[in-house]
């Protein structure tokens, strides 16, 4: 009696190991089928991407580091298999056409409104501020204003260095060089909204002696 009890058992053995082995199979299956079912994709970059187209041909727009420049195209160009469009945006004062992606338009702005304008007008009529620190630290912040391209910063820059005067003298050389660039990029943006007044209300504002040193050709 006993040894028949000990087959039994042995035979309830077999059967519980047989179907753990046939469960652990079905998962072993069911998850090489899973992964066999996910595939990767790959996608190819076909086009650069954009922010929302905002400016067109004509418009003048202001690029930070080198002022007022006009649209003068919106072209295409592959690099790299990625198409890219961008504006091509001609600088007058420097000669100079520049290449901007779509994707990079947040560094350009669009010239200011009249009201803008006025309001820079109010602050070359305001007092100038001028901190008590080395020249080296004061020249590098007015170095930064303008190339922030921001019209209120451009505006006090050029509030701060002016001696009213146009005489050398007034003025060290990198004085000089600092008001005339603060100053010729903000006439480059007067001169889109109010024309050929620009300089003349900028100079009343500014109260400056324009010196003109005429010379007359040897008879």
């Amino acid at each position: 009696m006993g040894r028949k009890k000990i087959k039994k058992k042995n035979k309830i053995i077999k059967k519980r190991r047989k179907k753990t082995k046939i469960i652990n199979d079905k998962s072993i299956l069911s998850n090489t089928t899973k992964s066999n079912d996910v595939k990767v994709q790959i996608k190819k970059i076909k086009k650069q991407p954009n922010e929302k187209k905002i400016y067109n041909i004509k418009d003048y727009v202001v690029y930070p580091k080198h002022g007022v420049g006009k649209i003068v195209a919106i072209d295409k160009a592959t690099i790299g298999k990625i198409e890219i469009t961008f504006y091509k945006v001609h600088v007058e004062k420097e000669k100079l056409t520049l290449s901007i992606p779509l994707n990079q338009q947040s560094k350009l702005r669009r010239v200011s409104s009249i009201n803008q304008i006025n309001k820079a007008i109010s602050i070359l009529k305001s007092k100038p501020r001028i901190k008590r620190t080395m020249w080296s630290r004061r020249a590098q912040e007015y170095d930064q204003k303008i190339n922030s391209g921001k019209l209120y910063e451009l505006a006090e820059v050029v509030r701060d260095l002016n001696k009213k005067t146009d005489v050398i003298a007034e003025q060290s050389y990198s004085e000089r060089q600092l008001f005339e660039k603060a100053y010729d990029r903000l006439k480059s943006e007067f001169q889109v909204i109010i024309k050929e007044k620009a300089q003349q209300k900028m100079d009343k504002a500014l109260k400056r002696e324009v010196n003109i040193i005429s010379t007359t050709a040897p008879t």
